[in-house]
């Protein structure tokens, strides 16, 4: 096993990750419902398994995600209700369930069920299709009969009122379970994910706090080096259509208004502010750099909350190939997000630096010499190299228990 390492001279932290960090992770282990208030800005997939990892350590982590994808299912459900994306909400919220015979696995079982995704073209999967629905808004579905009273009902009025509001011409093909119920309860609520979100969480039991940065109707839009604009999350990613073949300049929020109104549009509500505010540790963690991790900072708000709290500040670069950061050094994306932080839309030239600390592993992430005085001498930024590989072969993912025991240790 590799022992631990940092880049350079040993550095002081809050507290020092090796003293006592063992005693602290036994404590949290034994007690998470008492454990620290660590916030991810990211969106739904790079942690869903890392944050069931986290569910062993502490109940109070807070995540907020994007509600900006518009590729898959997300984009039926946002032309037919002018709506938010609701799947990086939906499975966040699943990844943190308890599904221990003391949580509600039915539930969760039901939130994580999906509709066949073959097409309904064709008469027999279109009428297919419908029939599952309607077992649904019934309560005659084998999924939802299996869930108690009242919850059940509860539930199943929040697929009604989805059905009710559903276009003749939706295509149910593939349609994730959870995410119609989190429309429904979307709709019921004026227009609100808050509510409907609490609720969720409440239901499954949610070890944890997610919410939506903002539940603004809005696309994310691109400006890359050549030129070009971008409007729409999967257009960009490239993971539905081709990865760009130009660095990423600028991203903001689009919406059918002006700049001004879509910024006020996008603005966050004063829990949401509650919530950073309150947090131990703000972790910008692995992700699609600007997708998942930026994304998050651009509604109004979120910039002014953050230099409010005066909590360290962590950022942990993906590993792997991330398409949204093509043409950019490990200092490119530092700069960006010292950007987003201080309100700006251009990276900064500054060389003080909002991030307190990077954390990653130099065997599996190669970071030149160069970079790394840039990071730690001129931008003030402290170098946390540790032991962060899997076991197993995959050099393109963290280990997810060593990244959050690595994480804790900040607290």
């Amino acid at each position: 096993m590799k022992k631990r390492r940092f880049i350079g001279t040993r550095m002081c932290l809050p507290r020092e990750i090796g003293k006592g960090r063992d005693l602290r992770l036994a404590r949290y282990r034994k007690a998470p419902e008492l454990g620290p208030k660590i916030l991810f800005f990211s969106g739904g997939t790079a942690l869903r398994h890392f944050s069931e990892v986290l569910t062993d350590y502490t109940h109070n982590s807070i995540h907020l995600v994007t509600p900006f994808d518009s590729g898959g299912s997300s984009a039926e459900l946002r032309r037919a209700f002018a709506m938010p994306a609701v799947g990086d909400l939906r499975a966040r919220l699943l990844a943190l369930a308890d599904d221990s015979v003391t949580g509600h696995p039915e539930v969760a079982a039901l939130f994580s069920h999906r509709l066949s995704a073959r097409e309904g073209e064709d008469a027999t999967a279109k009428t297919a299709l419908e029939q599952s629905l309607q077992a649904l808004v019934s309560a005659k579905h084998p999924l939802l009969k299996a869930i108690a009273e009242p919850m059940r009902s509860l539930i199943q009025s929040y697929i009604a009122a989805f059905y009710k509001h559903m276009p003749k011409d939706f295509n149910l093909a593939g349609a994730s379970v959870g995410n119609l119920i989190l429309t429904g309860g979307y709709l019921i609520h004026d227009r609100s994910l808050d509510p409907i979100a609490f609720l969720f969480g409440q239901l499954i039991k949610t070890r944890g706090t997610v919410r939506t940065t903002t539940d603004a109707n809005l696309q994310l839009e691109v400006l890359l080096e050549n030129g070009r604009t971008i409007i729409g999350q999967h257009c960009f990613t490239g993971k539905e259509t081709a990865q760009i073949d130009s660095p990423i300049r600028a991203i903001k929020l689009s919406g059918e208004a002006d700049d001004i109104d879509t910024l006020d549009a996008s603005k966050v509500c004063k829990e949401t502010r509650k919530l950073i505010d309150s947090a131990e540790l703000l972790v910008f963690p692995p992700g699609s750099f600007y997708s998942s991790v930026i994304a998050n900072l651009l509604p109004k708000g979120v910039d002014k909350a953050l230099a409010k709290n005066p909590s360290p500040k962590v950022y942990v670069p993906s590993l792997g190939t991330d398409l949204e950061t093509l043409g950019m050094t490990l200092v490119d994306q530092v700069q960006v997000l010292n950007a987003h932080l201080s309100g700006t839309l251009e990276p900064l030239s500054s060389k003080r630096s909002s991030i307190d600390f990077l954390l990653f592993d130099s065997q599996l992430l190669s970071v030149s010499a160069d970079q790394i005085e840039t990071l730690r001498d001129e931008m003030g930024i402290q170098i946390i190299d540790l032991d962060l590989a899997p076991e197993h072969a995959d050099t393109q993912r963290y280990d997810d228990v060593k990244l959050a025991e690595a994480l804790l240790g900040l607290t």
